[in-house]
């Protein structure tokens, strides 16, 4: 039977999930959840397309509709995650849904479509595989073992958070996660997601998303908010206070959440992704992560060059300064109107 390309709704979002869920390349970011996510948190178009055939789903590919003065026009798959692109389970499937994305991007005027892949796809698209990383490594059952398998240094730095009295939590909602991550992003010159979104996240993915925060006393100084699919363990967005720089909070954050996703069961630590050059990536180097490349694929439709938003850009330096300087309650107001237009 021929293949049939269709938009995701709600009486199809059942089927969706349980392909991603037994596909071996599908990710967390191509479960149907995250159309409700972007659309409620951001309010752009996303038109989830799937592959049908003889009623059975045999392909997906979430793609987002992001289109801004300040950053262009764009059809991606998918924003605001690390990983995406067509997961199928036979070519023509592939093919039916890179046909109606093309054709889709067409009829919206997109500048380009972009897939963001964990491999390549498409040898003849431009690609960069030059800008991002990604970070995943095996646990072992054991916690103590993968303590071993870090740096020496970094193991240092998670005996120095243990001494100093620190303690992990999960939370139920982001408020403290939202007041450490908010300034820890404005420090790097990032704008930050309303607090909104992350209250969706977890909302919407329930017990797949959690929260663990580290305290020093009464004063949360690290938090981060991770993902669970199968058996990986996803931390997504965290960050820490000046505080937890001094205590070195952030190790034992990380340190504290490999060990609970260990005794929980799970095998795979996806650290996600990094640019290269930058202290996130080394970071993730010193706890015995190897960078795995990812490939950007992209076809240009009303430009000829791949674009380059990202905070490496030279452009891009001036707002970055300027935004560290701000207080931040006025970095919280502002960054949501600007973030959402990033993907």
């Amino acid at each position: 039977m021929g293949v049939r390309v269709r938009q995701l709704d709600q009486t199809s979002a059942g089927r969706w999930d349980r392909f991603v869920r037994e596909h071996p390349q599908a990710t967390f970011f191509h479960l149907s959840g995250w159309k409700a996510v972007i659309e409620g948190s951001f309010r752009h178009p996303s038109p989830f397309l799937y592959a049908e055939q003889g009623g059975d789903v045999t392909g997906v590919l979430p793609l987002v509709h992001v289109k801004s003065r300040l950053f262009g026009n764009a059809l991606v798959s998918s924003s605001f995650c690390v990983y995406g692109g067509p997961v199928c389970r036979d070519e023509d499937s592939r093919e039916a849904l890179d046909r109606a994305a093309g054709e889709l991007a067409d009829r919206l005027g997109v500048d380009y479509l972009e897939y963001r892949c964990r491999r390549r796809l498409h040898a003849d698209w431009p690609c960069r595989d030059d800008l991002y990383a990604t970070f995943r490594k095996a646990l072992d059952p054991d916690p103590d073992k993968n303590l071993q398998r870090v740096r020496r240094k970094q193991r240092a730095m998670v005996r120095k958070a243990i001494k100093a009295g620190l303690v992990s939590q999960f939370d139920p909602d982001p408020e403290r996660f939202f007041r450490v991550y908010s300034e820890s992003v404005r420090d790097l010159g990032t704008p930050v997601f309303a607090k909104s979104y992350f209250q969706t996240l977890m909302a919407e993915f329930g017990p797949s998303c959690s929260v663990l925060t580290i305290t020093a006393g009464d004063r949360p100084v690290s938090s981060v908010l991770s993902f669970y699919f199968r058996d990986e363990v996803l931390p997504y967005y965290g960050g820490g206070t000046a505080e937890a720089r001094e205590l070195a909070g952030n190790d034992c954050m990380y340190g504290e959440l490999r060990r609970r996703s260990c005794e929980a069961g799970y095998r795979i630590c996806d650290f996600g992704r990094s640019k290269r050059g930058t202290g996130a990536f080394a970071f993730k180097e010193h706890w015995g992560f190897a960078p795995e490349p990812l490939y950007h694929e992209y076809v240009l439709r009303r430009t000829d060059r791949m674009p380059e938003v990202n905070p490496l850009n030279p452009k891009y330096r001036l707002f970055i300064a300027l935004w560290r300087r701000l207080p931040l309650a006025v970095a919280n107001r502002l960054g949501p109107l600007i973030v959402r237009n990033l993907g």
